[in-house]
């Protein structure tokens, strides 16, 4: 009975709005009389259009992030450690095995990609691709493949840099180096050019490639050291740029001396 009286008096409410916003629009229309009805129905139009517009935006946003949650405990399970025994009274999840832990990540995925659009969907499939590599490497790197030419940019630069990984774990060099050379070119902030060129310069060093994995670590760090922002104070280094110079004084000591001087990080006010 109370749930009838609460949805009654919506009901009566409602009724009321309705009413009272006819009652304006009438008032307005015996303002502007015969052809002025005509603005007066265009302005209610815009009203029911903006409220739609409105209704449709919430929903939206809700769904987004169900989405978004979706996805982060698909995410969750992925860097969930794997040990063969957990530590006592923990109660951070973990896994026996990599395949355990993927094929859980891979289950939780498939939930976003059934219930969810772009991009939320194909997000999940690079995700799934990913885990794939532990349970059966070369469907995975095939669903990485077909990922690389996907329509959102950021699925495709993560799943391109994904194949490329798996490439060089494989030892299968040059493909690896062009698709790092394919990331490194496409400026993206997903997976950054240093980030791509770092790699390469791996591969090259793999390769026997002294020279070319040499010049590029060196390039790479060389510029990173010399960028200034707009007031022309120093860039803060990427994580990349401070392993490449890291393995370029490993690889070729007297190339990395003639580096420019990394800049302090503490700059005096």
């Amino acid at each position: 009975m109370a749930k009838y009286t609460k949805k009654r008096a919506r009901e009566l409410k409602q009724d009321k709005f309705r009413d009272t916003t006819m009652r304006l629009f009438d008032r307005f229309g015996d303002r502007l009389a015969g052809k002025g009805r005509a603005i007066l129905y265009g302005i209610a139009a815009i009203i029911v259009i903006a409220v739609i517009a409105g209704l449709v935006v919430r929903w939206t946003h809700r769904k987004a992030d169900e989405a978004r949650a979706a996805l982060g405990r698909g995410i969750a399970i992925t860097s969930a450690q794997v040990s063969s025994s957990p530590a006592p009274g923990s109660s951070s999840q973990s896994f026996s095995s990599e395949q355990e832990r993927a094929q859980k990540a891979i289950d939780e995925f498939q939930k976003v990609v059934a219930k969810y659009g772009d991009p939320y969907r194909s997000q999940a499939r690079y995700f799934i691709a990913s885990n794939q590599l532990y349970l059966d490497r070369n469907k995975g790197i095939s669903e990485l493949s077909e990922l690389s030419n996907n329509g959102i940019k950021e699925v495709a630069v993560l799943s391109k840099f994904a194949l490329a990984n798996a490439r060089e774990a494989d030892g299968k060099f040059e493909e690896a180096s062009a698709l790092y050379k394919d990331i490194a070119a496409a400026g993206s902030n997903v997976v950054t050019p240093e980030s791509a060129n770092l790699r390469l310069a791996l591969v090259y060093g793999k390769q026997g490639k002294k020279k070319e994995a040499s010049d590029l670590l060196f390039n790479l760090v060389d510029a990173a050291r010399k960028a200034r922002d707009g007031e022309g104070n120093p860039v803060p280094q990427s994580m990349a740029a401070r392993d490449a110079a890291q393995e370029l004084e490993k690889i070729d000591p007297a190339r990395y001396q003639q580096l420019t001087p990394e800049p302090p990080r503490d700059l005096p006010f």
